[in-house]
């Protein structure tokens, strides 16, 4: 069992599970969290705009099987098709912020 005294803060909690910023195993974590984020987002703005995951997919010039897959963050996407299914299946715009 994981002994959890003298976690204080989240990053303390992440980094006891996960190790330090720059790890293998912390970027792992930190790729499939991002996944989630984006997953969840494109979830939620395709639902916003009424739209099923054949709709989306047909408008963005893509497979419903793709849409489903992002959506459970099962998938890999690159930056190009994310944009196109935002843009030209959701009409929305996204930006990127480098850290």
């Amino acid at each position: 069992m994981t002994d959890y005294k003298g976690i204080k803060t989240f990053d303390d909690l992440l980094e006891k599970e996960y190790g330090k910023i720059g790890t293998d195993k912390r970027n792992e974590f930190e790729g499939k969290s991002q996944m989630f984020i984006i997953s969840e987002m494109l979830k939620e703005a395709r639902k916003e705009a009424k739209l099923t995951q054949e709709q989306l997919a047909e408008k963005s010039g893509t497979k419903k099987s793709y849409i489903s897959k992002l959506e459970n963050a099962k998938g890999n996407i690159q930056i190009s098709t994310l944009i196109r299914i935002f843009e030209k299946g959701l009409n929305r715009k996204i930006g990127l912020t480098f850290l």
